[in-house]
């Protein structure tokens, strides 16, 4: 075994060999420096392996890496059904490993294993799957002018990415990757990067570096090396990456944060609008980026509607280890997103915030990890940090209007427009309010379920483009236009 693999077994008691090192050119190596990142259980606390992480001198030999796969005939030329074959076995891959990626990604991210197995897993396998088919399907169109002329148009790959969050679409379209995940989670995009190889990529197609985004993630954003950005992340960082992107006008797709309204009507059915309104805000630990967490219920239904939704939170929310299949959720991620949840049920108490339920810390697994009480604040004002700023975390505020219009007035009230939802049964008022609402994506009777076939992406703080569905393509390539002069002489 070579000394860049570690035997682990995980508390479900599934072994696996986990790789450490930096991905580059199809190999795992050692980082320049040496420095490495640590996983952190975040349910018990306890450390799991610590990775290698990327500094600058690193991030260069991937970019030479992705630069050299880019120009080589091997993948420049390879035919586009070739291209989406490839993408297709390596979907075929992601479902043969999901136990094992499931496993890694509840070890160390908290996520319950049901959801990561069924849900995070099938949708990444999903996902390439449905890109694969794209792949032989990104083409120009020729464009009648006069019988002079003839002109037609080529999408090419834009060249090489970096973060790039949305892989599928970014290998459909040709080009290469520079990939630097989150690093509170690093472990298992390394156990995913032996399916790029074993699915046959060439080698410098995907790299991925582990590394810190102060020095790893800030040397890929001002690379000028590589050709676009694509960071889903917070507002604050996007801002960043931005500033760092525009020293040679990168291309730039950003998925960023929300603070997501969702509207309940009168006429609603109530049960379903309190069942939705919960997996909404707190599936994931609440840490979704579009998770609505502004519920805004008519005044006539908003003492029936906050008593049901505590007793939803009662029923479902099972806080606990997140490998019994029994448990809804699990820990926050770290110690900081931790911190920061808390901070934020403070803030809400000394506003004047009415704290309906939870409010602290959940200790009753083995007195350990970062778990939280699912928390709802009423009686929430406009003004309130609470109702303001994105918590990311299972914390949800509840507040009542009168009117339509009122709803919508507050519903846009915010810096961000990411998600949306509207509970109604006037299917006339489900559209009329989905348009007025200033978001990217408004769910009629549903909260988050999102679909990769479907574009996703916001307005205003919440991001830059569209990832996912066909629209997602169109980030990931550009349009070359070609003049063939048929006859006009000079």
């Amino acid at each position: 075994m070579s000394d860049l693999d570690i035997e682990l077994t995980a508390p479900n008691g599934k072994k696996y060999t986990q790789p450490t090192g930096l991905f580059i050119n199809n190999e795992f190596v050692k980082s320049k420096s040496g420095e490495k990142i640590t996983s952190i259980n975040p349910t018990d606390e306890s450390e799991i392996t610590s990775v290698h992480a990327a500094g600058p001198e690193d991030v260069d030999l991937a970019v030479a890496a992705a630069r050299k796969a880019f120009k080589d005939p091997s993948w420049k030329d390879m035919a586009t059904s070739d291209r989406g074959s490839l993408m297709i076995k390596l979907s075929q891959l992601v479902e043969e490993h999901a136990e094992v990626l499931a496993t890694i990604e509840t070890w160390d991210n908290g996520k319950p294993y049901q959801v990561a197995l069924n849900e995070d897993i099938a949708e990444v396998a999903g996902t390439f799957k449905y890109y694969g088919g794209w792949a032989d399907k990104v083409h120009g169109q020729v464009i009648d002018t006069s019988p002079a002329k003839f002109a037609y148009t080529i999408r090419e790959p834009v060249g090489l990415t970096g973060f790039s969050t949305e892989l599928g679409p970014a290998l459909a379209c040709g080009n290469t990757v520079v990939l630097k995940p989150a690093e509170q989670t690093p472990l298992s995009i390394l156990y995913f990067a032996n399916l790029i190889k074993l699915a046959g990529f060439p080698a410098g197609v995907v790299n991925i570096l582990n590394g810190y985004g102060k020095t790893a993630g800030a040397a890929i954003a001002s690379h000028l090396g590589i050709d676009k950005i694509a960071f889903t992340g917070s507002t604050a960082t996007g801002r960043q990456i931005m500033k760092a992107a525009s020293v040679n006008l990168k291309n730039i797709t950003l998925e960023t944060g929300g603070k997501s309204p969702l509207l309940v009507f009168e006429d609603a059915d109530l049960d379903q609008a309190v069942k939705w309104s919960h997996i909404g805000i707190m599936s994931n630990q609440g840490q979704i980026c579009t998770a609505t967490s502004r519920v805004l219920v008519q005044d006539t239904i908003y003492d029936k509607f906050i008593s049901l939704f505590k007793e939803q939170v009662k029923n479902v929310s099972k806080v606990g280890d997140p490998f019994q299949d029994s448990t809804f959720q699990g820990p926050q991620v770290t110690q900081a997103q931790y911190d920061r949840v808390i901070s934020y049920i403070e803030s809400g108490k000394s506003e004047g915030a009415t704290l309906t339920t939870g409010g602290q810390a959940y200790k009753d697994v083995r007195g350990k990890g970062f778990f939280i009480e699912p928390t709802v604040f009423t009686d929430v004002t406009d003004s309130m940090k609470i109702y303001r700023e994105e918590v990311f975390g299972p914390f949800v505020v509840i507040a009542s209007f009168k009117t339509e219009e009122e709803a919508l007035a507050k519903a846009n009230d915010t810096t961000y427009g990411l998600g949306s939802a509207v509970f109604t049964q006037d299917i006339t008022r489900g559209h009329r309010v989905a348009r007025g609402i200033e978001a990217g994506m408004v769910w009629i009777n549903s909260s988050n379920d999102s679909d990769y076939r479907i574009p996703f992406g916001g307005v205003k703080q919440s991001g830059i483009g569209r990832e996912l569905g066909e629209a997602g393509l169109a980030a990931y390539s550009n349009t070359k236009a070609v003049h063939v002069n048929l006859g006009t002489r000079l």
